[in-house]
């Protein structure tokens, strides 16, 4: 390769490179940015209600003894398939990324030895809580407010009616069903 040729791309390298930044100064002569005393975006955020006007909206919902009474088994079934891909309800089955759920209603909490729960949930069967109506109610809308601290990721069931079907048909996934209220 001869001298010439070397410097036609030398030359060619240093056009691009003075063509790059030549536009990006007229660039920035054309638009000029003027730079943000603080750094990062400010978010207008409206103002949320207070806690007081949500306390009345949980109020309104049924106690889930009047749920329960006209709960369907069948729309139970069909919501516990949401569970399906973390927990079994078979007698005697399988732990997945939850544990088994049969005789959870009316059960301890933490109720199978050697599942790896969190620990607030591990400390709670330790301390003889149980798994009553309305706590796997409360469980189920919200399993992070309930027991904060709990490795479930799972949102929650915000619909009153499908957790009490939820709740009758776990109730009768049993060796012996607890007395509903």
């Amino acid at each position: 390769m001869s001298s010439f040729e070397i410097n036609k791309f030398a030359g060619a390298f240093l056009g691009a490179l003075l063509l790059v930044f030549g536009l990006r100064f007229v660039s920035d002569f054309i638009f000029h940015v003027e730079a943000p005393e603080k750094p990062g975006f400010a978010v207008a955020v409206a103002d949320a209600p207070a806690p007081a006007a949500e306390a009345p909206a949980a109020a309104t919902a049924e106690p889930i003894a009047t749920r329960l009474a006209s709960a369907d088994v069948a729309k139970g079934e069909a919501a516990f398939k949401k569970c399906s891909t973390c927990h079994t309800i078979d007698n005697g089955g399988p732990n997945r990324v939850g544990p088994n759920l049969y005789n959870v209603v009316g059960g301890p909490k933490a109720h199978i030895d050697g599942f790896a729960y969190s620990g607030v949930l591990a400390d709670a069967g330790k301390a003889g809580q149980k798994w009553g109506f309305e706590e796997l109610d409360k469980f189920i809308e919200n399993p992070k407010a309930y027991m904060a601290g709990t490795k479930m990721a799972f949102a929650g069931i915000k619909d009153a009616k499908e957790r009490a079907d939820l709740i009758k048909f776990l109730h009768g996934k049993s060796d012996a069903p607890v007395p509903l209220p």
